[in-house]
């Protein structure tokens, strides 16, 4: 199943960024014994407000009165939640968006930097096998499927 984001080009796909989606963030984090701090919410609010997938140097400069270190921690936070997932671009730049739920992987269109999620994954098991043949044990792996979205291909 692909889930769309939304892109920066005048093709958007809607996904719902709203208070409530920073509240139930906020109430994760509560669950697992994190403090709700006005900081910390301006990260979350400034992470949810993105509609592309973006740096951390662009929230720093989205938060200019929350201290740079802050949003790098509130960053690495959502990340180790998994409320936020990273992205690796074909040219190599990390970038940051709101996470699905479970494990899942991203198409990536290189021409308007449009970020679907990818749900499933039919690569484990080969991967693993490859990994044992190699005498390495696998705890993990990563997968970015770059191309051109839908939308770019007809233009």
């Amino acid at each position: 199943m692909v889930v769309t984001t939304p892109k920066h080009s005048g093709h958007e796909h809607p996904r719902p960024r709203s208070a409530a989606v920073v509240d139930d963030i906020i109430a994760q984090l509560c669950d697992l014994g994190y403090r709700d701090t006005e900081p910390r919410r301006l990260v979350i609010s400034a992470v949810a407000a993105q509609s592309r997938p973006f740096t951390a140097e662009e929230l720093c400069s989205a938060l200019p009165c929350v201290g740079r270190a802050t949003v790098y921690r509130g960053l690495r936070l959502l990340v180790e939640t998994d409320q936020v997932c990273r992205i690796l671009l074909e040219d190599h730049e990390l970038r940051y968006q709101l996470s699905q739920p479970g494990h899942h992987h991203h198409l990536l269109c290189g021409v308007c930097g449009a970020s679907a999620d990818l749900e499933g994954c039919g690569a484990e098991d080969l991967l693993r096998e490859a990994a044992a043949a190699a005498g390495f044990r696998m705890k993990g792996h990563l997968l970015e499927v770059y191309g051109e979205c839908v939308e770019c291909v007809e233009d």
